[in-house]
């Protein structure tokens, strides 16, 4: 569980409301569906409009990343690299099969078994990079959603208002209904500004966070094996490796198993 993004929304939600109350406002007046429906729906069909519903769907999936991330232990994943070469140069590249047949990742399935059949360094090289850089692009665009859904919202809750304030303006000669269409009116632009820069544009970001940091584990991968593919020592490609590991996850990649 990311704890960041449970706490960043509630802190952002609650400073809101809390400065609502201070300024002697009530919480309850914040409540005006008819606003909320404006705001989300002409959201959501704008969103819809411009976006393939391949993405889409992919999109409102990678939403569970904002609070459970993915998991990627570089270090597992650089170990795991230096076992295979150690493998390949005591039993042949044939011996990696059996890891192949292990692993659950689709891509790291691919890779090995790419390897297994003894295609060269520099053919490995452009089949996965041309793989996982189609990968990044899918994942890409479909966290554009979340940023196409904060560019809306904002346009989606004024038009709410000028509808609030056209309500308004029909009925100037009925004062009981003149507070509830100026709620609407100012209360949709609240809802479409609030959910653009509370929730729309951070989800966009965190899941940009989270690509990259999935695009890296690609990249370590390929050159782990392009370097067992030429016969590399397993201490060059751990070394290698480590570069791509920032100053704070230095410190935690342990020793290799040495044999």
């Amino acid at each position: 569980m990311d704890k960041l993004s449970v706490i960043g929304l509630i802190i952002g939600i609650g400073a809101i409301l809390l400065g609502q109350v201070l300024e002697g406002g009530h919480i309850a007046s914040l409540a005006q569906p008819a606003a909320l429906v404006i705001v989300l729906g002409g959201t959501l069909g704008a969103v819809l409009l411009q976006t393939p519903f391949v993405y889409f769907r992919r999109g409102l999936g990678m939403l569970v990343w904002v609070f459970r991330p993915p998991k990627i232990d570089y270090q597992k994943l650089i170990e795991r690299i230096v076992q295979w070469s150690f493998y390949s140069r005591r039993e042949g590249l044939l011996a990696l099969e059996n890891f192949a047949n292990q692993t659950n990742d689709p891509f790291e399935k691919k890779a090995l078994q790419l390897l297994v059949d003894g295609i060269d360094a520099e053919r490995l090289r452009d089949i996965l990079d041309a793989s996982y850089r189609t990968q990044d692009m899918e994942y890409r665009q479909a966290a554009r959603i979340w940023e196409a859904a904060g560019g809306y919202s904002p346009t989606i809750g004024i038009l709410g208002a000028v509808m609030g304030l056209i309500h308004v303006m029909e009925n100037l000669s009925d004062p009981s209904k003149l507070g509830a269409g100026i709620a609407v009116a100012f209360v949709a632009t609240i809802y479409g500004v609030g959910l653009a820069n509370l929730v729309y544009l951070p989800v966009f970001n965190k899941l940009k966070v989270h690509i990259v940091r999935l695009m890296r584990a690609r990249e370590v991968l390929v050159e782990g094996l392009l370097g067992i593919a030429v016969g590399e020592s397993p201490r060059i490609i751990e070394g290698r490796l480590r570069g791509y590991l920032n100053q704070d996850e230095q410190p935690k990649v342990k020793a290799s198993l040495r044999r």
